[in-house]
């Protein structure tokens, strides 16, 4: 059966459009059936509407309490009815009820090969601590900051000249390429969850 995959972003939406692409060309066994915002001016809408993707917007600012707001970004997602929920640049910390609902069938993409340099300015982080590799990781989300079961991780060189910015743009193009990936392997249901420790079938 063909799974349903629901996007939730905040912004440009280029690894959405990584998706969107994905699906358009047949990698994907799947079908994206919502895009959820939190932001009304993400550009990630228009590349919704662009490929006939229904938007729900659930407008952050709009809601007296962060417990209101996500209230409502629940009764939006359980509205699309997906297999599996994609944290593709979505800017804001999950709550517990999010996260227990959607337990192993949501995951998210990090600029980062984590568990090192979690939350925001990863790549900065990455460039101040001096590492000579960095990348991105798609994994699990769990209840922790960027700390659910790894899925898959892509490596960039950290080269002596990067700034933050150069740094960002090489592994944004391995962001591209995973989360992707990662999404596929689920659809097939090749993914399977040994506490710690994601096993491909």
């Amino acid at each position: 059966m063909t799974k349903r995959i629901v996007v939730v972003a905040s912004g440009r939406g280029s690894n959405f459009q990584a998706i969107i692409g994905a699906l358009q060309r047949g990698n994907i066994p799947a079908e994206c059936v919502a895009l959820v915002t939190d932001n009304p001016e993400a550009y990630a809408i228009e590349r919704a509407r662009v490929a006939d993707i229904p938007v729900v917007v659930v407008d952050y600012g709009s809601f007296a309490t962060r417990e209101i707001y996500e209230q409502a970004l629940l009764e939006a997602l359980k509205g699309a009815r997906p297999d599996l929920v994609v944290l593709a640049g979505y800017m804001r910390i999950l709550g517990s009820a999010i996260v227990r609902g959607y337990a192993g069938k949501m995951m998210n993409i990090h600029p980062a090969l984590l568990p090192s340099f979690t939350g925001l300015h990863a790549q900065r982080q990455a460039l101040e601590h001096g590492v000579k590799l960095a990348g991105c990781t798609v994994h699990f989300v769990d209840e922790s900051l960027d700390g659910g079961p790894i899925i898959l991780q892509r490596c960039v060189r950290v080269m002596d000249d990067d700034d933050e910015d150069t740094l960002a743009n090489r592994i944004l193009i391995q962001e591209h390429l995973a989360l992707p990936e990662a999404v596929r392997l689920f659809c097939e249901d090749r993914l399977i969850i040994e506490g710690r420790k994601v096993r491909t079938r």
